[in-house]
């Protein structure tokens, strides 16, 4: 299918397309100029002896001029749409071109050593960092990454993403066996006394409720003594029974080693070793576990806590004043001041990179110079020659009006040279 309008060319499409009309007028005007001063020079060279001279000059130059334009036209399409053989070349060999094209860029652009070599001299850690450390470019960087997240973030499924939070839970949480790992671990706090801080912290607790409440300890006992006790008896009771609470409670936080500091002590060890050996301790906490994590208010919290999390991150990401993306300019800023300051940061990073392109490049160098091949393969042969003509055919018809003025002065220097070599002509 044709395409020549010049509306659906770019503006320097068109640009180039005068000019490559111009140099087409000119290449003309050149080989029109030649048959003029041949036509002229053959009708009075023998009335004027010197006009023989501008006679074989203006052959020479139409020889070369219709040579060259042969040449020149010859790569586009069949000059004066003959059908002769190895003309329309780029139409014609298209496929062929577009695939040594990407073995040239393959071979000469996409190699290793060419890649290091280039990264090698490329301090590319500082440049970007000098980038970076710009308020205005960091809140650019801040901005995009923002609008990538976004984006990521809508187009999740919320059930694909409560299944894989699921799934995952399932299988590093809920199906390894909790007994051995917990028991293990409490194993260690104990042996550690690590603990001793939990109980203290329970027993300062208890104190302070018990000191704040001993209105509470009114009838815990006394209503449950017989009616004939007397009133005062009651009373009696019940403050015996919260001084000897809190007396207890004291004691247990003044004395380290207090019967029931050591009595937790003892259980904690018993219930490490239950719950890494014995198998009733082991199935109760599985089956807890299991009951707990099987509950519709447990899967329901997780999909609330995920559609919280979610709803929280699209608001922080859509202002430019929240704290999530002002912190990320701060962070981007500090990346940038380290990279433009750190010479060992630089280095590292320099390294990472050039590694890194190299081994993209060693990998996928032929996917990526198989984007020419393809993407000349797709191209409509006429659409194919016309891009070419108009990058290159400008310069090609500088070719044919050298040719002319070539041909111009070789046909002058020959006949000259045969009239001074050989005598009577």
């Amino acid at each position: 299918m044709p395409r020549t309008p010049t509306t659906l060319l770019s503006l320097a499409d068109q640009e180039r397309r005068r000019a490559l009309r111009r140099m087409k007028a000119v290449a003309l005007g050149a080989l029109l100029f030649m048959a003029f001063a041949f036509v002229i020079a053959f009708a009075f060279q023998e009335r004027v002896g010197w006009l023989s001279y501008v006679r074989a000059a203006a052959e020479g130059g139409m020889v070369g001029a219709l040579a060259d334009w042969f040449a020149v036209t010859a790569l586009f399409r069949r000059p004066l749409g003959l059908p002769i053989p190895h003309t329309a070349i780029i139409p014609n060999r298209k496929d062929e071109i577009g695939r040594t094209l990407g073995e040239f860029v393959e071979t000469n652009f996409l190699a290793a050593d060419v890649v290091r070599t280039k990264l090698s001299t490329t301090a590319i850690a500082r440049r970007a960092g000098e980038w970076l450390r710009e308020a205005p470019r960091a809140e650019r960087v801040a901005a995009e990454g923002a609008t990538i997240a976004t984006a990521v973030l809508n187009a999740l499924s919320d059930d694909d993403v409560r299944d894989l939070l699921t799934d995952l839970a399932r299988e590093h949480l809920v199906a390894p066996e909790w007994g051995p790992p917990a028991g293990a671990w409490l194993e260690k706090i104990v042996e550690s006394e690590a603990h001793h801080g939990a109980v203290d912290l329970a027993a300062d607790s208890i104190e302070r409720w018990l000191e704040a409440n001993a209105t509470s300890f009114t009838g815990l006992v006394s209503r449950r003594l017989p009616g004939w006790v007397p009133k005062l008896a009651h009373r009696f009771v019940d403050d015996t029974v919260y001084n000897e609470a809190l007396k207890f409670v004291r004691a247990v936080q003044a004395d380290p080693h207090h019967p029931a500091r050591l009595a937790v002590d003892g259980y904690l060890a018993r219930l490490a070793d239950n719950l890494q050996n014995d198998p009733a301790t082991r199935a109760k906490l599985e089956n807890a576990k299991a009951s707990l994590f099987d509950s519709p208010r447990v899967g329901a919290l997780a999909a609330e806590a995920w559609n919280t999390a979610k709803n929280g991150l699209l608001t922080s990401l859509a202002d430019p004043q929240s704290g999530l993306r002002i912190r990320a300019v701060q962070a981007l800023q500090e990346v940038g001041e380290r990279l433009t300051t750190d010479a060992a940061l630089q280095r590292r990073v320099d390294t990472w990179v050039s590694d890194a392109a190299v081994f993209l490049v060693e990998r996928y160098r032929h996917d990526i110079a198989s984007i020419i091949t393809d993407t000349v393969e797709r191209w409509d042969p006429a659409e194919t020659t016309e891009k070419i003509e108009l990058m290159v055919g400008r310069d090609l018809q500088y070719i044919r009006l050298n040719g002319t003025v070539v041909g111009a002065l070789a046909g002058l220097a020959i006949f000259t040279l045969a009239h001074a070599l050989i005598p009577g002509v």
